[in-house]
């Protein structure tokens, strides 16, 4: 008797839904997407406990007529691939039939849907039919889940917890809602609306009811495009970060992705803006011919490949680092107004419980604020507060002039000008001004070279001399005498005239602990950098130094000659600005 059997279709759609349905917000996922391909420009969500005791999606899209109700319940149904030529040309978000009896087979579902003429009404649990009655005529479909994972108890079981779940599920719905501007989206948590979009197509207006206005004034919208690519959407300055790589939302034909070396390029980008351990805030859409692309790489189709990939990610490292040289990047101090708040919903717990989003990601959203300001009509204004002049060979925004008058704390440096008052943080600006004039000598090194009255000799283990052997080159290119002097040493005779008088020996050990830790994934490029930035902390003013009025003039002088004078190789600011406006409304001359 034959071993193998064909398994029924209940266990099969069990199974299934071990992949497409792993967490409440997998549902929701599934549900909205599906109502996004039926072409509905609202779409409402409601959940109960997160998700666990009730799910309701309600779209006023295109519907569906008695038998591709019951049609769509069945394995791999699905109106949106017809052959195997349009696998490769996907262009909706939905296309492998498996969603539907996926969760059907795990909960209790209520489908209610029409086309405008007579409606239908299903009623299924655990993937059993259990009714099918006509239902009322409104274009569109409501679509509920309730008890998810009730005949599944172990999955139940490993669930995240409930503020865990609700996190996950205002994450997507605030992606879709990004993604889709031209939609109205609605979420209700247990009655409470955590978001309301009004679909007016300005993606900018997303964004301030996601992140609140103080996010969205801080936004800049970045546009490039490519011979196979568009990318568009808005990028947040640098004074703008999160400690989660959450907020670096990239879309693919409106579809959200996760794409880690998308993310990588992003934030390479942010390189020197920002401290290494913070992310931006990020919006890309990026446009292309379904051809290009595969969505056909994980049941989640979150994951997704690319054609000419690395085209891809130098566009937008391009475009981004292209609005960061035309932004004025000195972060404005504003004096905010107390005001008695309303309760705000209890969410701190979700951020706690959620693995992905470290700090107040959420919380802070103004979405969960009844008191919010009704969004701005002329929103896109807040990109143009600020008058800025161009230099028109560059097209770079210029420092502002400044005059210094003194010194604080032996740290910060006081300038003012017709605009208002400047402090410069001392060492971050050194730092800014050795590091460019550093990377520029280590690319472009001069044949000058000081030869030591004193020899410097040092000793390795053998594992740090092969390497530094091998990198040896690296190092005479740079104008150093450097050779073998016995068992794990060299000896080094002479060094490039730009290292600091009074630093040499330093300073020469400092860029061989960086060739020697960047071996792994060395690049000559990467060891510039590296020193570059080591070298230029190590060589810049201390904090708690006082200088004299002359010395901070030429720092000040020499910032502002700086590409980036905003802030230091490590992202912090270098300076910081209070207008005159907001020192008058300080000491009441304002109001």
């Amino acid at each position: 008797m034959s071993k193998i059997k064909v398994m029924d279709d209940s266990l099969a759609n069990k199974i299934a839904a071990g992949e497409v349905v792993e967490k409440c917000v997998s549902v929701v996922k599934e549900l909205v997407e599906n109502s996004v391909d039926a072409g509905a420009d609202e779409i409402k969500i409601e959940v109960v406990e997160a998700g666990t005791k009730l799910i309701k999606v309600i779209d006023n899209g295109t519907g569906m007529d008695h038998d591709d109700a019951l049609m769509a319940f069945q394995r791999h149904a699905t109106s949106k691939l017809l052959d195997e030529m349009s696998l490769f040309r996907i262009s909706s978000l939905g296309f492998r039939g498996e969603a539907l009896p996926s969760i059907a087979s795990v909960s209790e579902v209520t489908l209610k849907t029409s086309t405008g003429d007579v409606g239908t009404k299903l009623k299924i649990n655990g993937g059993k039919l259990i009714s099918d009655e006509a239902s009322d005529a409104r274009r569109g479909t409501e679509i509920t889940i309730k008890n998810l994972f009730y005949n599944t108890p172990a999955r139940l079981k490993y669930l995240n917890s409930i503020y865990s779940e609700l996190a996950n599920v205002c994450e997507y719905v605030n992606k879709m809602a990004l993604s889709y501007p031209d939609k109205k989206f609605t979420l209700i948590s247990d009655d409470k609306v955590l978001l309301n979009t009004d679909g007016s197509g300005n993606l900018l207006k997303v964004i301030k009811e996601i992140y609140g206005s103080e996010v969205a004034r801080k936004m800049k919208k970045i546009s490039v495009f490519n011979d196979d690519y568009d990318v568009d959407g808005f990028i947040s300055l640098p004074e703008v970060t999160r400690s989660s790589r959450a907020h670096m939302i990239t879309l693919v034909n409106n579809r959200v992705v996760r794409n880690n070396e998308l993310n990588r390029a992003i934030n390479d980008a942010y390189h020197t803006y920002k401290p290494e351990t913070r992310y931006p805030i990020v919006v890309l859409n990026i446009n292309t011919d379904p051809s290009l692309i595969d969505v056909n790489v994980h049941p989640s189709k979150l994951d997704i490949k690319f054609s000419n990939f690395d085209d891809l990610k130098e566009l937008i490292k391009q475009g981004i680092k292209e609005v960061l040289d035309k932004a004025l990047l000195i972060p404005k101090i504003e004096k905010k107004e107390i005001k008695e708040e309303k309760p705000r919903v209890e969410l701190q717990r979700l951020n706690l419980e959620r693995e992905n989003v470290i700090e107040s990601d959420i919380i802070d959203y103004s979405l969960f604020d009844e008191s919010v300001m009704e969004v701005n009509e002329d929103i896109e204004s807040y990109n143009n507060e600020e008058e800025i002049s161009f230099d028109d060979e560059k097209k770079k925004v210029i420092m502002p002039e400044m005059y210094p008058v003194g010194l604080a704390k032996g740290t910060y440096i006081i300038c003012h000008n017709e605009l208002g008052l400047y402090m410069i943080d001392q060492h971050a600006a050194k730092e800014r001004i050795n590091y460019e004039g550093y990377l520029k000598s280590f690319g472009n090194p001069k044949s000058d070279s000081i030869r030591m009255l004193i020899p410097l000799t040092l000793e390795f283990p053998s594992n740090e001399f092969i390497i530094i052997k091998q990198n040896l080159n690296i190092l005479t290119d740079m104008h150093f005498d450097i050779e073998e002097s016995g068992i794990n040493s060299f000896v080094i005779k002479e060094h490039p005239t730009w290292i600091k008088e009074g630093y040499e020996i330093e300073s020469i050990k400092k860029i061989i602990e960086v060739l020697i830790s960047e071996e792994k994934h060395f690049t000559i490029e990467k060891f510039r950098e590296k020193a570059a930035i080591m070298l230029s902390c190590k060589m810049a003013i201390k904090a708690n130094t006082n200088i004299s009025m002359e010395e901070m003039e030429a720092l000040v002088n020499d910032l502002r000659k700086c590409e980036n004078p905003y802030t230091c190789p490590h992202g912090r600011p270098t300076t910081i600005f209070y207008s005159n406006y907001e020192l008058e409304k300080l000491f009441k001359r304002a109001m």
